[in-house]
């Protein structure tokens, strides 16, 4: 047993740079996953529709504890294949990622009134230079705070990673817990590290839902 030293305190913030790492390539596959996802939604094809409902209501059924555990556990056993901790956690938040996301942006496109296409077709803009050029944006702007919302839960959701082995802030305070049997100093240290993260923007994400009023 040791106690607790600055060397420590260093790792725990090391560590900071595999959860955000983790953060960056959830939002990196699982955002254009997200997008199709939601156009997919509101699209006019009634069993594409159905088909990416169906889609999120699966990966939203099955808590984040069990993705990291299938694509980590369960492929070796179903397909024999040695999943790697990195591809498995980024596999399991993109899917994460990507179900959340993509109701928020599908609430986003069909908070725009149906008036707004009617208006860019009677400019005579295609389908795409209408979702471009009107849709989008204004989807765009009652989507980003609940965006940084999730943002804010997936950075917390991380944590989870450090089941399968993946060494990021959770983890990382683990073994600095096991090592110096100081687990209220050491977790109080993650704690403050995450706080120190999320806070900035849950208060961005206040901070944007007053500035982009939807009802305005």
């Amino acid at each position: 047993m040791r106690s607790f030293s600055v060397i420590d305190f260093v790792s725990l913030v090391a560590a900071l740079r595999w959860t955000v790492l983790l953060v960056v390539l959830a939002l990196a596959f699982g955002a254009p996953l997200a997008l199709g996802l939601a156009t997919g939604r509101v699209s006019c094809f009634a069993p594409l529709r159905w088909a990416m409902a169906a889609i999120i209501q699966v990966i939203q059924s099955v808590p984040l504890l069990g993705l990291l555990f299938f694509f980590y556990f369960g492929m070796p056993v179903f397909l024999g294949i040695q999943v790697p901790a990195i591809i498995a956690v980024t596999v399991a938040y993109t899917l994460y990622t990507a179900a959340f996301l993509g109701e928020i942006w599908r609430g986003g496109l069909e908070a725009v009134k149906l008036a707004q296409w009617e208006a860019g077709s009677c400019l005579g803009l295609s389908l795409w230079q209408q979702f471009r050029h009107i849709i989008a944006p204004q989807a765009l702007r009652l989507s980003l705070p609940p965006t940084v919302g999730f943002l804010v839960q997936l950075i917390k959701g991380t944590s989870l990673a450090s089941i399968v082995g993946f060494v990021e802030l959770a983890r990382a305070g683990q073994v600095v817990s096991a090592a110096t049997f100081q687990p209220l100093l050491t977790y109080a240290l993650v704690a403050a590290i995450y706080f120190a993260l999320c806070l900035p923007l849950t208060l961005w994400s206040r901070s944007l839902e007053a500035r982009l009023d939807g009802s305005r």
